[in-house]
């Protein structure tokens, strides 16, 4: 477990840090946080000391501070500390040295690595004053998470939205070189120490992101799947010491460090590549939104615009996780662990239930897609893990944290199947 200081400054990107902090906690570390007063404008302090259950520290001045000379002894004992979100006026400190709040000096005090995620105007991002401030830091080693493109507060379009708070947890996590635990429920039989590189020798194929089905030479039909939840198992299951393949469909989001990762576009090649690497595997999970119907015919270039109604006539896809089923029988014993998931709009598990047994797979991972807060391009999810014997609701949180509970109950079906030498 790493303690982390959660630096907090006065933007409206402040909200997300509370689920930045979630995020850091679900993979297994501590938070400290220290808010500049601006910061408290935005989120209240109590807020971050129920979460952290720490006292939240918003000035060096409050009493009996400097009895302990707290910001020297956090500096002395945090692993990273990380600044979420980092507005303009606080790059603009730390690049020039200036300490005159607990958050700037603990930054000059710390021999931790830091990581910024800054979050503003974009005209105030593009400054040659900004910019200068951030070529400064990155000379004396300090990483960031880039913003992001979208709407801003002040009602803008374009850069400097503070980055997803998945998005900054991971970058912190590659930081800290994976230094957290891994979930309680992987602790050792005989005992309760967590185990790091729990599935270390175990190769694993996730499938990530959505398929895209052409129509014409610029025109397919696709879905909103971004790669996360995949992206996050991948990224979990390697942390764990596991060999991943990745084979990810069209998006925006960069992968994950894994050992291997197949891009592909349609239904159609994620199947081949999929069933070319499931039978030497030990797990697979069906993380991927594929499509489920593809158009019968694709037109060699555009298809001109007219007056008249355009009618596609669509086919139905290649079955992936069906196939992973029906390949049992040739596998025996050596069969990977399926893992698939079922994204539902309407009696969500019900639906899960009946596709896992149809399926003849190991577990299902039940997703409500119809809310905007989980599924489908969300930073969060919450899901209900299903197995024959057991199901397990997943509260609302990170993907990374639900990709986490995961992984858990994989490791527990693998636990009680019989060693097999068909994958070594």
């Amino acid at each position: 477990m790493a303690l982390i200081a959660l630096g907090v400054t006065g933007g409206v990107g402040a909200y997300k840090a509370v689920e930045v902090c979630r995020g850091l906690q679900q993979r297994g570390h501590d938070v400290v946080a220290v808010m500049t007063r601006s910061a408290a404008r935005f989120v209240g302090p109590v807020t971050f000391e129920a979460i952290t259950r720490r006292p939240v520290i918003t000035s060096q001045w409050r009493p009996g501070m400097n009895a302990d000379i707290e910001h020297i002894a956090i500096a002395d004992q945090i692993a990273l500390l990380l600044v979420a979100p980092c507005t303009a006026n606080v790059i603009g400190k730390l690049a020039n040295g200036i300490a005159d709040d607990f958050l700037s000096t603990l930054y000059l005090a710390t021999k931790a690595p830091v990581l910024l995620a800054p979050s503003m105007n974009t005209n105030m991002l593009a400054h040659a004053a900004v910019q200068r401030n951030l070529d400064a830091l990155r000379a004396r080693g300090v990483r960031f998470v880039e913003p992001g493109d979208g709407y801003l507060a002040c009602g803008w379009v374009g850069k400097g939205r503070l980055a997803e708070p998945a998005d900054i947890v991971a970058a912190a996590e590659r930081l800290l070189g994976g230094a957290g635990l891994v979930r309680p429920a992987l602790a050792d039989p005989t005992g309760s120490a967590p185990r790091l590189a729990s599935m270390a020798g175990k190769k694993v194929l996730v499938t990530a992101g959505p398929t895209y089905e052409d129509i014409d030479a610029v025109r397919y039909v696709g879905n909103r799947s971004s790669g996360r939840m995949g992206f996050a198992l991948a990224d979990e299951a390697r942390r764990r010491g596991a060999h991943v393949t990745l084979v990810v469909g069209p998006t925006r989001l960069d992968p994950p460090a894994v050992d291997e990762a197949v891009r592909v576009r349609s239904a159609a090649e994620m199947h081949e590549a999929v069933m070319r690497v499931a039978a030497g595997v030990d797990v697979v999970i069906m993380a991927a939104a594929v499509a489920d119907y593809t158009p019968a015919q694709r037109a060699a270039g555009k298809i001109a615009k007219a007056d008249a109604p355009l009618t596609l006539s669509l086919e139905r896809t290649k079955d992936i996780l069906a196939d992973l089923g029906a390949m049992r029988d040739a596998l025996g014993g050596a069969a990977p662990v399926l893992v698939g998931f079922a994204a539902e709009t309407t009696d969500v598990v019900e639906r899960a239930r009946a596709k896992r047994t149809r399926k003849r797979i190991d577990m299902i991972v039940a997703n409500d897609v119809s809310a905007t807060d989980r599924g489908f391009d969300a930073p969060t999810n919450e899901v209900t893990i299903i197995t024959p014997d057991n199901e397990e609701v997943v509260p609302l949180q990170s993907k990374e944290g639900v990709a986490a509970r995961i992984l858990d109950r994989i490791e527990t079906i693998l636990s009680a199947r019989p060693v097999t030498s068909a994958r070594r």
